[in-house]
């Protein structure tokens, strides 16, 4: 398989549309927010910490899901919120990405007080800080539950749409996967779509194929998350290839889940080859010990993506972004001239 190297990944121009807030806190913040807080950690070094919290043995998707308890712990605060957005887009944008899409569900941020409205005010005031300082685009795709009631994913929808004119780009359904069926929650995805936001859905991750179904046909997903097993229905991957869904993959995070039992197994390979829009993402950097140029370095290494490959497979995360057209063309403008200019130098 191919190896290239990851300084030459790192200047590649990417888009990150698959990326937890709430697990993609570095462990040093995550310590110094506890100790503000007087709250405990269960471990008192940093890099210890980074070790306990990285997911290396989970059986499933609701054992990977268990350490977001501890990252949610110290993000009950509107400052602690806008430092992690901050931090998130700041160290994706040293990795050579353009533009993000920052994920969680605010319903999970008010536990001590905060509002839905100021969850989502505080990490898009961090976000814009990074955009300042870093030149990233950064953006927000607030998250419904699976395992809560449709009532609350509805409100939730409510305030994705409220903030949709000022940096909230879509709406998701995220959580547990099996025995929590995405239909439930079609009311709040129906309000999204209704007021022209994004809708992208966690589906093919926890659950087979019939789930990714179910996110196309009563959700309206524009994209699926992770969507591992739509390579199980190949009439159904006509279909979302035909409708130009796209699927948010994510390699590290989906062995850790048992999503597929390698990293040369994985569907993403099929997917492009198959002409299906696909991207790469880290989906919870903490937990999977992971960034954007270790997930493309993975790709090349187990999947046999060559240079080229990788740059339309980051073209294509640019592609499916969920921005209005105007500013897509202009980034995507951006992004061409930086690959061109990459494929001279290293021909």
């Amino acid at each position: 398989m191919s190896r290239i190297p990851s300084d030459l990944l790192r200047r590649l121009p990417k888009a990150e549309l698959h990326c937890h807030l709430d697990g993609s806190v570095r462990p040093a913040t995550l310590l110094e927010l506890a100790r503000d807080q007087r709250k405990r950690m269960p471990r008192d070094d940093a890099e210890a910490l980074r070790d306990y919290m990285r997911v290396d043995d989970a059986r499933n998707l609701e054992d990977y899901l268990e350490r977001f308890s501890i990252t949610l712990s110290v993000m009950q605060q509107a400052e602690a919120v806008e430092r992690i957005a901050y931090e998130l887009a700041e160290d994706a944008a040293r990795e050579g990405v353009r533009y993000l899409e920052a994920r969680y569900a605010p319903i999970l941020n008010v536990r001590e007080g905060l509002t839905g409205p100021q969850v989502v005010e505080a990490s898009l005031r961090g976000l814009r800080r990074a955009e300042r300082e870093h030149g990233i685009v950064a953006r927000v795709v607030i998250c419904a539950i699976r395992n809560m009631p449709p009532t609350t994913s509805l409100e939730l929808a409510w305030l994705a749409v409220d903030f949709k004119d000022a940096g909230v780009v879509g709406f998701d359904l995220a959580g547990g996967e099996a025995g929590h069926p995405a239909a439930v929650h079609a009311a709040a995805f129906e309000h999204c779509a209704a007021h022209g936001l994004a809708c992208t859905c966690h589906a093919g991750e926890g659950d087979g194929a019939g789930s990714v179904a179910q996110a196309m046909h009563a959700c309206h997903a524009h994209r699926i998350g992770h969507g591992t097993r739509l390579i199980e229905d190949p009439a159904l991957l006509a279909e979302a290839k035909a409708a130009g869904v796209a699927v948010e993959c994510c390699l590290t995070s989906n062995l850790q889940t048992r999503a597929v039992t390698s990293l040369d197994a994985h569907p993403l390979r099929a997917y492009f080859d198959a002409g299906l829009q696909v991207s790469l993402n880290t989906d919870n950097r903490l937990m999977s010990g992971t960034d954007l140029v270790t997930e493309y370095g993975l790709a090349a290494a187990h999947l046999g993506f060559t240079m080229d490959e990788l740059a339309r497979l980051a073209r294509m995360g640019f592609e499916n972004a969920f921005l209005p057209e105007a500013e897509k063309r202009v980034l995507l403008a951006r992004v061409d001239a930086e690959i061109a200019a990459l494929r001279q130098e290293v021909r």
